[in-house]
């Protein structure tokens, strides 16, 4: 049976507005997502709110190399042998009774023919060996605890930024995980040029650089049940900017927003939240 040419043209014309729908569908179902994976998070829950600086576990990215660990993940920078940033997340199953190890040593993993910093560069210096990641944010074992002395995670810190503003946050921080909530913390450094204990400094040993500020932003999510999705324009941030110098202050004293640390970095914290509630919750300061 032949059928006429305007019946066949009509029914392509029904079927190819009928595929022209779908896409449109497929959008606005995903548009109704409460997250963006935009970023690759390599399986690991502390890179789940974003890659702030897009590292690479590339070499050939030597000044911004991702180092992805199961402890935590970070940036590191080849030409100032300290990290850009360390990221982690932090929650009631990641702490325990591990005692801490205090083995501070060169990192293994770092590309061949890369310097591998050892705890003598720090020996007089008059800076503290300043964790990014504390140690008592892993102490769900050994191993875990250990890892937080890497001396890639390790940084030249003024002795009374470390043990006072900066050790202050890191305990309220735990605080906030004992009680249920969920933490994700993105820590790193800025500029050159700090202020120990032996008076003002730009380099140790004329290898590792001695940052001018330290730090911090961190997401609370009171019920990690929902993960980000959860996350909405009420959600609590912190942030902080700590210059690296001598001075025993509250770390309270040090609070701006999020956005405060974007602008001083050039970073891009929590990425993977939709754009509009990131934009909320980025500009306002949750001290």
């Amino acid at each position: 049976m032949r059928f006429p040419l305007i019946f066949i043209l009509i029914a392509l014309l029904v079927a190819s507005c009928g595929q022209s729908n779908a896409p449109s569908q497929v959008s606005t179902q995903a548009q109704a997502q409460p997250t963006r994976a935009l970023d690759n998070d390599y399986g690991n829950p502390n890179l789940k709110t974003g890659n702030p600086s897009k590292a690479r576990p590339d070499p050939a990215s030597a000044d911004n190399f991702l180092m992805v660990k199961p402890e935590y993940v970070l940036s590191y920078n080849k030409s100032r042998n300290l990290a850009n940033w360390a990221a982690w997340q932090l929650n009631k199953s990641w702490m325990g009774t591990a005692k801490r190890q205090n083995n501070f040593r060169p990192t293994p993993d770092l590309p061949n023919g890369w310097y591998r910093v050892s705890t003598r560069d720090y020996s007089s210096s008059g800076f503290d060996r300043g964790h990014l990641v504390n140690s008592e944010d892993r102490g769900k074992s050994v191993e875990a605890n250990s890892a937080t002395f890497l001396m890639v995670n390790i940084v030249p810190q003024a002795p009374e930024n470390n043990q006072g503003a900066w050790e202050n946050l890191e305990s309220y921080s735990r605080d906030l995980a004992k009680q249920g909530k969920e933490l994700y913390i993105v820590a790193g450094v800025s500029g050159t040029g700090g202020e120990g204990k032996n008076g003002l400094a730009t380099q140790l040993k004329g290898k590792i650089t001695v940052p001018a500020t330290m730090w911090k932003v961190i997401l609370i999510l009171d019920d990690p049940t929902k993960g980000l999705a959860g996350v909405n324009e009420n959600t609590r941030t912190i942030a902080v900017i700590m210059p690296n110098k001598q001075g025993r202050q509250k770390w309270q004293n040090f609070c701006v927003s999020v956005n405060d640390v974007q602008k001083l970095t050039g970073y891009d914290f929590f990425s993977n939240l939709l754009p509009d509630i990131q934009a909320k919750i980025e500009a306002k300061k949750g001290c």
